[in-house]
């Protein structure tokens, strides 16, 4: 009797994980991963030798990291449904210890998609970009930014399970509160749609992306995500406090904290240079 994977068994675990107060995001996430699955057992028996078929076509289509989070989900997944026999093993993934310039916003690249923005007309970008850059948080706490939060100065953020308190830069609060202001937004969230909505990560990565051409900066390097990259190098430059950099970034492991301050090869080298050890 072949056993076959089941969309109703699907829904009932991403019932559970809403009743485990897993985030949004990590339930959107799942959800994608094991319809994913779904679609290539299709008329497939579900048996250890097939799951591992799945892994080989994952481990020639995608970076390893990327596997390991689909084998995560299917893993819980299979936990879920007391099939243990079914777990696969995570690939290794060799520590990196540089950073990739290809990938690395600069400073100066964060400038020019800012005033590119500006030039554009898009001030809602420009600012959206500056409040992610100048603050950490994730492009998905942007909710967070409501004008109530900026007449306080902070803003307390709900995420992943966590909770923790955002300050505001003085600079930036006066720029939203105009903005907000200017766009008669009087309560509620700073940033939104025509309809009135909070802004999602595609409306923001479609829209820095389009700023790439003009600004001079590699598409490679243009994601929500890299602001907060950009913001946790140019905080631990100057604080060098590892520890309290993850309680800013919402973290609950230093070892992920550890991968935003990477530096690059190119910095590496300056480094060396520095120290002047070869006469």
């Amino acid at each position: 009797m072949i056993e076959m994977l089941s969309a109703k068994e699907i829904e009932s675990y991403l019932i559970f994980l809403k009743e485990q107060e897993k985030s949004k995001e990590t339930i959107e996430k799942y959800k994608r991963e094991l319809y994913d699955l779904l679609k290539f057992l299709s008329q497939k028996d579900l048996t250890k030798e097939v799951l591992i078929l799945w892994k080989t076509k994952l481990q020639n289509n995608y970076r390893a990291s990327s596997v390991n989070g689909k084998l995560v989900a299917a893993n819980g997944f299979f936990s879920f449904l007391g099939r243990y026999d079914l777990r696969m093993k995570l690939l290794k993934i060799q520590k990196e210890i540089f950073s990739k310039e290809e990938k690395e916003l600069t400073r100066q690249e964060y400038v020019r998609l800012v005033e590119t923005a500006q030039k554009k007309g898009n001030i809602r970008l420009s600012l959206v970009i500056q409040t992610i850059c100048a603050t950490g948080i994730r492009v998905s706490e942007l909710q967070f930014i409501t004008v109530e939060a900026l007449r306080k100065g902070c803003a307390e953020v709900n995420c992943k399970g966590k909770r923790r308190i955002i300050f505001l830069p003085e600079k930036l609060q006066k720029l939203l509160l105009k903005y907000a202001k200017n766009h008669g937004i009087g309560e509620g969230h700073v940033f939104i749609t025509k309809g009135g909505h909070p802004l999602n990560r595609s409306n923001i990565w479609a829209d820095m992306k389009k700023l790439c051409m003009e600004a001079q900066v590699s598409p490679e390097k243009v994601f929500p995500h890299n602001l907060r990259h950009l913001f946790a190098r140019t905080f631990y430059s100057l604080e060098k406090d590892i520890a309290k950099l993850a309680d800013l970034l919402g973290h609950s492991s230093i070892e992920t904290t550890r991968i935003y301050i990477m530096e690059s090869g190119k910095e590496h080298r300056r480094r060396l240079n520095q120290m002047r050890l070869v006469w």
